[in-house]
């Protein structure tokens, strides 16, 4: 690989790994459902916007998958990490959601039939086993709640099942545009929810730090617009074994982050558990050799 290879590499090893710790300065003084649907519904603009000229016509069935996928991957996966990350630490949440693969290959099994090689079962396993670990009651040092843990868990089954369905979708063949929509529709979704759960009345933009707003800007540009582009020039310039070493970087990146900068413990019980979920990372993505189309994987990083 060329030095803009590498370079773009270590942005999605760095931005995305990060995203976990933007989350959770942004939520400190903004609710998480409506923090969550301004960043995709911005990002989704800007990325619908700068993409490429549009060759396909944009109809309902186009809008109603973006909508399905938006919904699983945004909705429910990265607006669920988010409502997580106020009951968990940054650490643990990017743990558990660095599961997504195990689920995207049990999804694959169950519902293609797609079988599994000896490595690709020995890392669901011992995925699994660290998931178990790190919620068990007790698992995951200070701070870890076990009904965050679940959420985690779930958003990253969500995510999974979103990015299948995208790959059969309606949706456009131009990757930037299919994410913009699915971004759009994603934040509307996390809009309506933040404003059922009752998050309008708690949004006082003079209550908002300067913190939190500087946050929300990162996850837009930098974790969404910025790192996406980036994945999608390397999945064209470089080895799709090689890209998708982020899934298994992201989460030690998240994690010496949140030890860094916001103090979050790490003890044996979470080390030895992270572990564990990033060996059965690199064995099923090891064994896959690839990774899911690009426009299923929108950063939430993400997954956050």
């Amino acid at each position: 690989m060329t030095g803009r290879a590498w370079g773009a590499l270590a942005t999605l090893y760095v931005v995305w790994g990060s995203t976990y710790l933007g989350i959770m300065l942004a939520i400190r003084t903004m609710p998480p459902f409506l923090m969550s649907a301004a960043r995709f519904l911005v990002a989704g603009g800007l990325l619908f916007a700068i993409s490429p000229p549009r060759r396909e016509r944009l109809g309902v069935r186009a809008w109603v998958a973006a909508l399905i996928a938006g919904g699983a991957l945004l909705t429910v996966g990265n607006g669920g990490i988010t409502w997580a990350e106020k009951r968990v630490d940054s650490g643990v949440a990017a743990l558990l959601v660095a599961t997504m693969p195990l689920w995207l290959a049990l999804f694959d099994r169950i519902l293609f039939g797609r079988r599994l090689s000896v490595a690709g079962w020995a890392g669901l396993l011992v995925g699994l086993g660290g998931v178990a670990l790190l919620v068990s009651p007790g698992g995951g040092g200070a701070g870890t709640d076990l009904v965050g843990g679940l959420v985690c868990v779930l958003a990253a089954a969500a995510w999974a099942a979103g990015s299948l369905y995208s790959r059969h979708a309606p949706l456009p063949s131009q990757p930037m545009l299919a994410s913009g929509m699915e971004m759009v529709a994603g934040g509307a979704l996390l809009a309506v929810v933040g404003l059922v759960a009752g998050e309008g009345g708690q949004v006082h933009l003079s209550h908002v730090s300067v913190e939190s707003a500087l946050a929300l800007a990162y996850l837009v540009v930098v974790g969404s617009v910025v790192a996406f582009s980036a994945f999608h020039w390397l999945l064209r310039s470089a080895p799709t074994s090689i890209v998708s070493t982020y899934a298994y970087v992201n989460p030690v990146v998240a994690v010496l982050l949140g030890a860094a900068f916001l103090g979050e413990p790490m003890t044996l019980r979470t080390l030895v558990a992270g572990l564990a979920i990033v060996a059965s990372v690199v064995l099923i993505v090891g064994a896959r050799m690839r990774v899911p189309r690009l426009r299923t994987l929108v950063p939430a990083r993400h997954t956050a």
